[in-house]
């Protein structure tokens, strides 16, 4: 039968490490009749497996698709129990006090109070309702009168100087086949699809792609080299569609996301700002 424990996310484990690490496996005084003390779900050698902790399992499980079930409960305490017995029997074998180990419970305890100052700040800054419709709104105004999204399909070649592009783009007016000279002379990964990227919105591609992306004709390059802090680019459009928006139920767990996502980069940087930070 295949163990359990080979069935551990990596995740999860960082959990229970996070979990061991906090402190949240400290035991209660008074004991049921099963002799664990209340709120614990198992005990091994001692060490004390919490309700809570097995609940933060399952809600885990069911966030990757699973659904709940006592069998689940069942797994859930199980993989708690093996990583125990693993990490119990590390300590036997002199294993804890490596620097292997003391460096990667020091990683594993950092992330779990990263993502805890994270969880700490968000309950206290919430995203409203109201938040999500006006930053929705805001983008449906960003489409223009007629409301509609514009998505390009183009390809693109990527090279280090404005001669080389120029080169590049003299190859290509002669004649020669965009994906061709893509294959020849671009430095992006994409070379080998002949420049394709696919379909993209102008705000995808950065604001020098962008101005010159809306206004070519479908099968059109670009007249002229592009420069962005990467290097020059030669663009073209392989076609063109527009479609309708998503409405605010459709977009609203997308654009919270968004949203939190640069709250919590905003929190940062200002953590940054206020710190003395040394990079060799």
């Amino acid at each position: 039968m295949k163990p359990l424990i080979s069935c551990l996310k990596p995740k999860m484990i960082s959990m229970l490490a996070g979990a061991i690490l906090s402190g949240i496996f400290a035991a209660p005084l008074y004991a049921q009749q099963s002799g664990l003390p209340i709120n614990a779900a198992a005990s091994v050698n001692g060490a004390i497996i919490t309700n809570d902790m097995v609940e933060q399992g399952i809600k885990m499980a069911l966030s990757q698709g699973q659904k709940d079930s006592p069998e689940l409960r069942k797994a859930v305490v199980q993989k708690f129990i093996e990583v125990l017995l693993l990490s119990q029997q590390a300590e036997k074998d002199g294993l804890a006090n490596s620097e292997k180990a003391n460096s990667q419970l020091t990683l594993i305890r950092q992330n779990y109070l990263a993502d805890l100052e994270l969880s700490s700040y968000m309950a206290k800054n919430p995203i409203s309702d109201a938040d999500v419709q006006a930053e929705y709104n805001k983008e449906i105004a960003s489409l223009g009168p007629q409301g509609m999204i514009v998505e390009y399909k183009i390809s693109d070649i990527a090279v280090a100087s404005e001669a080389d592009a120029q080169a590049a783009l003299n190859r290509i007016k002669k004649g020669e086949a965009f994906d061709k000279v893509a294959r020849s002379v671009s430095l992006a990964p994409n070379k080998a699809q002949g420049g394709a990227v696919g379909w993209v919105q102008p705000g995808q591609v950065g604001p020098q792609i962008g101005a010159v992306l809306i206004n070519l004709a479908k099968g059109q390059v670009s007249q002229a080299p592009i420069q962005v802090q990467q290097g020059w680019y030669l663009i073209k459009l392989e076609d063109k569609k527009s479609s309708k928006p998503p409405s605010f139920e459709q977009a609203k767990p997308a654009i919270r996301a968004g949203m939190t996502q640069r709250k919590q980069l905003e929190f940062l940087s200002q953590i940054a700002k206020d710190s003395k930070i040394i990079v060799q």
